[in-house]
């Protein structure tokens, strides 16, 4: 399970991990854009809406397949993240850190409430997931035999998942062992994002329009390009908030979206 190493990633032509990151985090805004507003709208019943609710439905439906496309991308991006950081503690406090902070926002976005207990948000899934990926690479730098190596990491992944499914995070266990199944296809890029959009789909049929990523990752140059690490963290719990506030503008806040 040796990582894949800069060189045999990089190249001139092509998109940056920055360029990757914007096309998921796009995907994500239109996602919620439709989860928390339109959803509000078509649930809230409107007045004026009514005879308008199958074309607008249609437009959700749309939106919320275009939006497939963020969270395998941010897996992908989780494990780069994870294959070349020089400080594993820092980059997994970041996503604990962002997990509490955004946990408001998103509480309010998708319940509608302060505080939600029965769902969290993604940045838990994600730190999740590297503690996975983090067990398997110690798992496979000891000196046991192939069959006990394959069992811790089956142990490692299971746990993961009954912590997310535990938690109830977006995503839950499907989103950790995702994470799980690419990490362990990341010596070709193109078969890692195959099994994660494969379990996927295979999870909830709508998470077909996710293949659509093989064409960014096909792309990916493996080169840093911008600097917007923070700006993702910052972006999540904030265009949550600020959808929140329109839809609260359009007296639809109180509508709940968890059931």
């Amino acid at each position: 399970m040796a990582p894949k190493t800069m060189e045999n990633r990089s190249g001139n032509k092509g998109i940056s991990g920055s360029t990757l990151k914007l096309v998921a985090i796009i995907a994500m805004f239109i996602d919620h854009a439709a989860a928390i507003i339109l959803a509000r709208v078509l649930l809230g019943g409107a007045e004026g809406l009514m005879q308008m609710d199958m074309g607008m439905y249609r437009l959700y439906l749309v939106m919320r397949l275009i939006g497939r496309l963020g969270f395998p991308i941010f897996c992908y991006l989780l494990i780069e993240g994870f294959l070349h950081t020089r400080n594993l503690k820092k980059y997994a406090g970041r996503l604990l850190l962002f997990a509490l902070v955004s946990e408001i926002p998103f509480d309010l976005g998708f319940a509608g409430e302060l505080f939600y207990w029965e769902y969290q948000n993604v940045f838990f899934t994600l730190f999740i997931g590297l503690m996975v990926i983090a067990g398997f690479r110690y798992v496979d730098e000891k000196q046991w035999n192939k069959a006990l190596r394959v069992a811790g990491c089956v142990l490692l992944a299971a746990a993961g998942a009954g912590a997310a499914a535990l938690l109830q995070t977006d995503y839950a266990a499907t989103g950790v062992l995702t994470i799980a199944a690419m990490y362990l296809f990341r010596k070709n890029r193109m078969l890692e994002a195959i099994a994660g959009c494969t379990l996927l789909t295979c999870m909830q049929g709508l998470e077909i329009s996710s293949f659509l990523i093989l064409i960014p990752i096909r792309m990916y140059n493996g080169t840093r390009g911008w600097n917007i690490k923070w700006f993702f963290y910052i972006f999540y719990p904030a265009h949550i908030l600020l959808l929140y506030l329109i839809a609260a503008a359009m007296g639809l806040g109180q509508v709940r979206l968890m059931m």
